[in-house]
């Protein structure tokens, strides 16, 4: 295998299979299956670039020694491209392969070659996913959470398109039931003139001042665009049905302008209320009813949901006529299931844990061809808001929680973007307001952008002193070899397996920390070695490499949606 065809890991791992399949081809090990061939990286770096204990493996079904394994399969190897330096036997059997500079350097033709698509792996299947995420009530703005979904659930699809899939965004607006019943009345009586320490106001009613925008907005009788969506206020507060659509349409649209400020667009909207009006939602309970998995009790209807792994039945349709919550879901991704998405995948907040369980087994419970752990979960976790060392807890117009466009007003829709992903979806995040607003290498955006900055900067400089970047095929790349440019090099191999790996995870936060660690070697490299120096040649090669640097910083950014300044 070609260097340019593959990373660097997946090469060494041709390397060794091939090498054992010449092993039983000529009888040097006797017949058996092919043993999966696990490439890591050394815990030690005098060990070498990457270490194989295949040999180990094969020990008890050969009969030999590991050791003597590994050395039949080393003698097996051949390297016709000139990748490795050196491999060595370490220890009961581990094999240590060590990789050339001139191999590792190849690498920056790769980058030069792929430019914007470099860290991609697209191939020509068409691979269809649909990733829901956000999905808010239209009851309010949207909150931190909320953006933290947003951006979890976006990165999330950035990843997939980047790895082959063909992605579609979808945002699901729960814009029936009694939330919504009560955003209506709390509208209704901002109408009447109703206070929220009046003995009037709605139970459970929205006290946010934006309520009372969208009371003043309808009253006005103004028109509100969102989506596929355009009412007109009626004016008379007494119309609660005309208030409850004119509410939901003012907030879809409040919602929409949020996440368009933060970067985040969707393929499609579904409405709850269309799974009523289509009859969706009853068609699925009349299905569940005659696959024989529902009962009746106490005058309510139950989906057996034990049967299928939940750990006591629910409840369905109350005894008052109105269905729970999860009925709507199941009806919601049969509808997806029939649209051809045979992959899709939900990014929610971790409240919605319990929700997983009785919706898969609706789903089972149709009988629909739906396959067991359909569809796929990803659920995140808290995000606590800090300023001064201290928690916020409210926001001026929302009322009671901090919302998205606080944070994207206050640090930025970069900072905001960064934060949210900088730790695995299912662990708790702090956002230090504090910390995303400092222009200083402590902040870890800041920290990532600058690098890309200073790279332009350098660019400039070197433009001024009439140095121009060579290509990959004019650099004298045998001219790198510092530690800090190798580990430079070795850093930008690994990018495509990185990108791969948060695809393959759901873990956005993967290619954040990735980012931190490539700009930190390239703040290493630059404050011990000079690049515009009187040795064009080296000046020359230097340059080579921190356009690759600076590529790669781009392209990683922007599968976070963030910018790549040039200018900081």
């Amino acid at each position: 295998m070609n260097v340019l065809e593959g990373s660097m890991k997946e090469i060494v791992r041709t390397l060794v299979r091939d090498g054992l399949e010449r092993c039983f081809a000529d009888g040097s090990l006797a017949p058996g299956e092919m043993p999966a061939v696990v490439i890591e990286k050394p815990a030690h770096e005098e060990h070498g670039d990457f270490a194989c204990n295949v040999a180990m493996s094969m020990a008890k079904a050969q009969r030999k020694a590991p050791r003597q394994i590994a050395e039949l399969l080393v003698k097996h190897i051949e390297d016709r491209d000139g990748i490795i330096e050196s491999i060595e036997i370490a220890g009961p059997g581990f094999i240590n392969f060590r990789v050339g500079n001139a191999a590792w350097c190849r690498t920056l033709g790769v980058i030069e070659t792929a430019g914007a698509a470099y860290g991609t792996s697209r191939s020509g299947e068409s691979r269809k996913v649909q990733v829901e995420f956000v999905s808010a009530n239209p009851t309010g703005p949207l909150h931190i959470g909320h953006g933290r979904g947003a951006a979890i659930g976006d990165t999330i699809c950035r990843l997939l398109d980047a790895t082959g899939w063909e992605v579609t965004r979808e945002f699901y607006y729960n814009d029936a039931g009694a939330q919504i019943a009560n955003l209506a009345r709390s509208v209704q009586a901002r109408g009447l003139g109703i206070e929220p320490d009046d003995p009037r106001w709605p139970a459970d009613g929205y006290q946010g001042e934006y309520i009372k925008d969208v009371s003043r907005s309808y009253l006005a009788r103004e028109t509100v665009d969102a989506g596929d969506q355009h009412v007109t206020g009626a004016g008379d507060p007494n119309d609660l049905d005309a208030i409850r659509r004119f509410a939901v349409a003012y907030l879809r649209r409040e919602q929409d302008q949020d996440l368009l400020a933060f970067d985040v667009h969707f393929d499609i909207y579904s409405l709850e209320s269309s799974l009523y009006a289509e009859g969706r939602v009853e068609a699925a309970v009349e299905r569940l009813i005659g696959n024989g998995h529902t009962y009746e009790q106490d005058g309510a209807l139950w989906l057996r949901t034990t049967d299928f792994g939940d750990d006591k039945d629910r409840v369905m349709r109350k005894s008052d006529g109105g269905y729970t919550y999860f009925v709507p879901d199941v009806a919601y991704h049969l509808a997806k299931w029939e649209r051809g998405f045979v992959r899709v995948i939900n990014e929610q907040g971790a409240d919605h844990h319990s929700t997983i369980t009785r919706v898969r087994a609706g789903l089972q419970a149709l009988n629909a061809g739906i396959p067991q752990g359909w569809p796929e979960y990803v659920l995140h976790q808290m995000v606590t808001v800090m300023r001064g060392g201290e928690e916020v807890k409210i926001s001026k117009r929302a009322g009671s929680y901090v919302t998205l466009r606080d944070l994207i007003d206050e640090v930025g829709r970069d900072a905001t973007r960064f934060f949210f992903l900088m730790r695995k979806p299912d662990s708790q995040l702090v956002f230090d307001i504090d910390l995303a607003k400092q222009q200083s290498l402590e902040n870890p955006v800041y920290y990532v952008q600058y690098a890309h900055a200073r790279i332009c900067s350098i660019f400039e400089n070197a433009a001024e002193k009439g140095i121009a970047v060579p290509s990959f095929a004019s650099a004298s790349l045998e001219r790198l070899g510092t530690p800090e440019e190798m580990a430079i090099v070795k850093l930008l191999a690994s990018f495509p397996e990185v990108v791969e790996g948060a695809a393959l995870a759901f873990e956005p936060h993967r290619i954040t920390y990735y980012l931190q660690e490539l700009a930190g070697s390239f703040h290493s490299f630059y404050n011990k070695n000079r690049v515009i120096t009187e040795d064009v040649e080296l000046a020359g090669v230097r340059l080579h490499l921190l356009a690759c640097v600076a590529r790669t910083l781009k392209n990683g950014l922007g599968l976070l949606g963030v910018s790549a300044p040039e200018k900081m």
